[in-house]
């Protein structure tokens, strides 16, 4: 597939690298081509022009650079927005939206036309893609209300090597945005380190 992701730092390269090593077409969409990372299968180009031609385009970036970036996307009609911000507060101590919306859903309001799904936002940056944990693949929520089109996200989720779960509609993302604030609380105040991640364990 042809896959655009907004956005060249520790997430976005990381997706980058882990799609292109197994066969998509991947760019990154960057403000200046000369400073995007050198990915071995990826290229680089404006982020107008990726917003342009990507099948998938994939948010990794800022919460508040959203809107500026999607402001540059003339027509959405019929492509999936694969949305991996969390609405952090500046501090990252909290969320900046409650549990009567979502990042994902302020995302579709600006998105017309598109597909939007959260995922993605759930884990480190390090482990976005082939995550190694000797007790199996991590656990990746996918929710998103275009069911047609969830089997391909679930699918580019798999790909990286996690377990990716469809948990509903895109509401449902105003239960997993909050999930990452564990996940960032455990990493980096409580001890584990960021080598940690959830599953779902099965009898």
């Amino acid at each position: 597939m042809r896959i655009g992701i907004i956005g060249a730092g520790r997430v976005g390269s990381a997706l980058a690298s882990g799609w292109a090593s197994r066969g998509h077409e991947v760019t990154l969409g960057v403000q200046d081509g000369s400073r995007a990372p050198a990915i071995e299968g990826v290229r680089a180009d404006t982020v107008a022009n990726v917003l342009a031609v990507a099948e998938v385009i994939v948010l990794a970036l800022p919460f508040d650079a959203v809107p500026p970036v999607l402001a540059q996307a003339p027509n959405l009609n019929g492509r999936i927005v694969i949305d991996c911000t969390n609405p952090l507060l500046p501090d990252a101590s909290g969320l900046l939206l409650g549990f009567d919306t979502s990042g994902a859903e302020r995302t579709a309001s600006l998105a017309a036309g598109a597909s939007v799904f959260k995922t993605l936002n759930q884990i480190g940056a390090e482990h976005m893609s082939g995550p190694d944990f000797p007790t199996g693949r991590p656990l990746m929520l996918v929710a998103g209300d275009d069911a047609a089109r969830k089997p391909t996200v679930l699918g580019l989720v798999e790909e990286l090597g996690f377990e990716a779960i469809d948990a509903g509609g895109l509401k449902m993302a105003r239960l997993i945005e909050p999930l990452g604030m564990p996940w960032v609380r455990l990493a980096y105040a409580q001890g584990p380190g960021r080598n940690i991640a959830f599953a779902l364990p099965r009898r």
